[in-house]
């Protein structure tokens, strides 16, 4: 029998215009500047009084669908990855209406009555979860057909909190199909993980709405998060879906990951991967043959750090899951580990060895802010563009995707990327996603973000779809209370 390829043919992502620039927010915060830029980023974006996520996905899918000539009609599933619905009850079929009432409009035949519109939730793994089903879905029942896979975010936090420069919101829209035209990508051979984590990062409803700060719909969207919890939960998750991986394909994880050109991870901001993935190696090191512990002994003796008391604590990492029943909610369970990667991090050999493979299209996401389910898949996007400007080939080469989502779960997935990969990728133009942009003043920001409010900014939305209005009936005989009505903007 063939072996049946199905995988990623393109990608598109759509950001709102409305701009808080990092450098700017730390002269109105008291925040430093270099700091912020290196932990975090350069800037993030915010909704407009007249977006939703549902605008956002419905925009990211029509620029798939014009960027890569899809036929509609080809389209048997289409997916929404959120962790920012507005309504319990309906998601992707939302985005799948504004779409076709804007192809008919153009006179093309819309997405089929028959297509598949599923929701997926899973904190920022949901758009993975999303992906691997479209996978799943290709493979098993319409091979011929196309589907999309829609993420759609929006992250806020508390004003005045370390969450709140790691806002952001944005949406990525990815083309799955048979014979892919970027890459394969490998669900049988990828590495789950997931466990109860109680409380490192919820968004209970009941709470928010009864106990709204200032008086914004958007104050739903507040998480209950601990975050140096969140942190540990993620590095440990991940480390957890990364060893499922090795152990289907009988691999030495250490080698696998000196091996692999890329990577692209969750990224709530800038350096969580890179301190995570720092760990996440130093853990596959310890488990190793003798050689990938001398390379872990080395790096104990740089750090100054016992190399039998490293290894023994990346031996019997503990139950975190634990940590909130025992009150070690903001306890390190990995001091030696941190020790030791902070000293990895600035080892010339380290950086060009192992942290490289986090550098392609680093840079243009630090101005993406985090976009929770497709964080991952704006890195992809970003990396693609990138991997192209530089000139270097990944053709039949394998990438990583580790999703994560809080709460908790994790995936780790191989892609390999197809022949002629670069045709297709070419089409995704991350950056251009940036190009429309209003930077915020800090009236602006506040107004936009607390109470949904223009507050005297000047600027023009077009080629777009937006909230038309919002209904407000709830009789007997009609209702359309809090329903959004859309329009698209020529």
């Amino acid at each position: 029998m063939d072996h049946h390829r199905v995988g990623i043919s393109g990608l598109a992502t759509y950001l709102p215009p409305y701009r808080v620039d990092l450098s700017n927010w730390c002269d109105w915060t008291g925040n430093s500047k270099e700091k912020i830029n290196y932990v975090i980023g350069s800037g993030f974006r915010i909704l407009g009084p007249n977006q939703s996520i549902y605008t956002m996905a419905a925009n990211a899918v029509l620029q798939l669908i014009e960027s890569y000539d899809i036929n509609p009609s080809d389209i048997a599933y289409l997916a929404l990855g959120t962790e920012s619905s507005t309504d319990n009850s309906t998601g992707s079929v939302i985005i799948k209406g504004m779409i076709n009432d804007e192809l008919i409009k153009r006179k093309i035949d819309p997405i089929s009555v028959n297509c598949e519109v599923p929701e997926f939730k899973q904190a920022c793994l949901s758009g993975i979860y999303a992906v691997k089903n479209a996978i799943r879905f290709i493979k098993s029942d319409a091979p011929k057909s196309r589907a999309i896979v829609v993420c759609s975010d929006i992250a806020l936090y508390q004003m005045g909190t370390s969450g709140e420069p790691t806002q952001g919101s944005g949406a990525a829209a990815i083309l799955i199909e048979s014979n892919p035209k970027i890459a394969e990508v490998h669900t049988n051979i990828s590495g789950s993980a997931s466990n109860y984590r109680l409380i490192d990062f919820r968004k209970p409803i009941h709470h928010r709405a009864k106990n709204s700060h200032k008086h914004s719909d958007l104050n739903l969207e507040l998480p209950i998060y601990n975050g140096k919890y969140s942190a540990t939960c993620y590095i440990d998750e991940t480390i957890n879906a990364l060893a499922d991986m090795c152990q289907k394909r009988n691999l030495n994880t250490a080698q696998h990951l000196r091996q692999i050109p890329a990577l692209f991870m969750h990224r709530p901001f800038h350096r969580m991967p890179i301190n995570a993935f720092t760990i996440i190696y130093l853990y596959a090191l310890s488990i190793g043959n003798s050689d990938d512990l001398d390379e872990l002994s080395g790096y104990a003796n740089i750090a100054d750090v016992n190399h039998h008391d490293l290894f023994q604590e990346l031996q019997q990492r503990p139950n975190i899951s634990e940590y909130p029943l025992i009150g070690k909610i903001n306890y390190e369970p990995l001091p030696l580990t941190q020790i030791v990667a902070k000293t990895c991090q600035k080892e010339k050999n380290f950086q060009d060895l192992i942290l490289h493979k986090l550098d392609f299209g680093s840079e243009l996401t630090k101005e993406m802010g985090n976009i929770y389910s497709g964080s991952v898949f704006g890195w992809l996007a970003a990396g693609l563009e990138d991997a192209i400007a530089n000139n270097i080939d990944w053709t039949h080469k394998e990438a990583l995707l580790f999703g994560y989502g809080s709460g908790d779960a994790a995936e780790v997935i191989p892609i390999s990327f197809v022949d002629d990969w670069q045709t297709a990728a070419s089409k995704v133009k991350f950056s251009q996603s940036f190009g429309d942009c209003y930077n915020l003043s800090y009236s602006q920001y506040t107004d936009l973000r607390s109470d949904k409010k223009l507050n005297g900014i000047d600027h023009k939305l077009n080629k777009q779809f937006v909230v038309k209005k919002i209904g407000t009936e709830e009789r007997d005989d009609f209702q359309d209370a809090g329903i959004e009505y859309y329009e698209y903007l020529n």
